[in-house]
């Protein structure tokens, strides 16, 4: 059986655990995490101390991160590459059409998401949800939030040329932009009025893989 170490509160781990979700795998899931705080503070929370300071979790995972798979005996770590081998290996049809002009063009937004919205995201993580509100940078927190709003626009965009992001059937490429365009939605800031983004992510919304692990506010608002 599949293993994956990770943690529920993780935007990485999230979207693999909605991949596993949509293609019904069976996995066992080990809670591990080592969340950078600001000036290289590691929030511990209620995670397993050490496990991804052990050696034999750094024998698979050099960098001591979530999250890590195991398939039988084959080790992978970074999610977008988890997330791609799980569509090749497990479901090409249902996560790109078994098609590859569509899984380039996924693949394509999936590093595009790392590019645009992890560094915003990260940001207003760690200033809304976990920095006490006397410390919070205001500043940090506009420059992210308008930093959002232009990657935002761009996903709005495209979204008004085809259905999902890479093509007219959901695919493997809809799920880091779904897991962060989730957890935008979740915080209390101004965000701008995007059709086409509201009418995509009303429809990921109703996915049960969505709702099995993303749509939980504890996943994105836990301190």
């Amino acid at each position: 059986m599949l293993r994956l170490w990770g943690r529920p509160t993780s935007t990485r781990t999230l979207k693999v655990l909605w991949t596993l979700a949509e293609i019904e795998l069976p996995f066992e899931f080990v809670l591990a995490s080592a969340t950078m705080g600001p000036q290289g503070s590691v929030y511990k929370g209620n995670r397993p101390h050490g496990i991804v300071d052990r050696p034999a979790y750094r024998a698979m995972n050099p960098n001591g991160t979530v999250p890590t798979i195991d398939d039988d005996g084959f080790i992978l770590w970074e999610s977008n590459a988890i997330v791609r081998y799980l569509a090749m290996r497990y479901a090409p049809r249902l996560l790109y059409g078994d098609d590859l002009a569509t899984f380039a063009r996924a693949g394509q937004w999936m590093d595009w998401d790392n590019a645009e919205l992890m560094r915003g995201q990260h940001t207003l993580v760690m200033q809304l949800v976990r920095v006490p509100p006397a410390q919070r940078d205001l500043a940090q927190i506009e420059s992210a939030r308008s930093e959002l709003c232009a990657a935002f626009r761009i996903i709005d965009a495209e979204l008004g040329r085809r259905r999902f992001i890479a093509a007219e059937q959901f695919s493997m490429g809809d799920i880091p932009i779904g897991v962060h365009a989730h957890r935008w939605h979740l915080y209390d800031i101004e965000r701008p009025l995007l059709p086409n983004l509201a009418r995509w992510y009303g429809e990921l919304r109703e996915r049960r893989a969505f709702q099995r692990w993303v749509e939980n506010p504890a996943h994105h608002l836990a301190g």
